[in-house]
């Protein structure tokens, strides 16, 4: 129940959904605080609520002690490049999330690579949403990266993030290397035919791809 900004759930619950209610941080910060003592919430669905940076940070300090969330979105939250980092950080000690939505944000090169240096160590995430953000070919680049060394990841959408025809490369070449990621979002990249050629002559039929 919501009651000014403090949280309680009934005893088993697993699932929560607040997106559309106007949390903003003041609201995330409350969310948080129920994170590190609730243990059994799975999903959490905080989708348009404007927590902005400051509320993705004190959602990632919960997310560091919290050991039973699986499933966490972040949709439509002007969440930035400080917010994906605080986020990044929480990654690097989480061991339960496997699903992170950051789709429609403001996060930007610096942003993504952040949360591409958490995606070197992190082992439990497989899925990562950034749909919509602004991470450029240098961010695509820093998840590349990323990509050569993780082995968990297999859903990655990068739909709509300008990373173009650079960014694509840098993720084919990466895909000679990774044999993990199955599912594959490029599209409205702006990465041209020669961008959709090396992204498919490595991609073969591993699952998913959308160029």
């Amino acid at each position: 129940m919501l009651q000014g900004f403090s949280f309680s759930l009934p005893a088993g619950t697993t699932s929560l959904n607040l997106s559309g209610n106007a949390l903003g941080n003041i609201g995330a910060t409350a969310v948080a605080k129920l994170l590190r003592s609730n243990s059994t919430l799975t999903t959490l669905d905080l989708r348009s609520n404007s927590i902005g940076d400051e509320g993705a940070a004190s959602l990632a300090e919960a997310l560091k002690s919290n050991s039973t969330l699986t499933t966490l979105s972040l949709y439509n939250n002007s969440i930035g490049d400080e917010g994906a980092a605080a986020l990044a950080e929480a990654l690097r000690s989480n061991s339960t999330l496997t699903t992170l939505d950051l789709n429609h944000n403001s996060i930007g090169a610096e942003g993504a690579a952040a949360l591409a240096e958490a995606l070197k160590s992190n082992s439990t995430l497989t899925t990562l949403h950034l749909y919509h953000n602004s991470i450029g070919a240098e961010g695509a680049a820093a998840l590349a990266e990323a990509l050569r060394s993780n082995s968990t990841l297999t859903t990655l959408d990068l739909n709509h993030n300008s990373i173009g025809a650079e960014g694509a490369a840098a993720l084919a070449e990466a895909l000679r290397s990774n044999s993990t990621l199955t599912t594959l979002d490029l599209r409205n990249n702006s990465i041209g035919d020669e961008g959709q050629a090396n992204i498919r002559t490595v991609w073969a039929s591993r699952g998913r791809l959308y160029v």
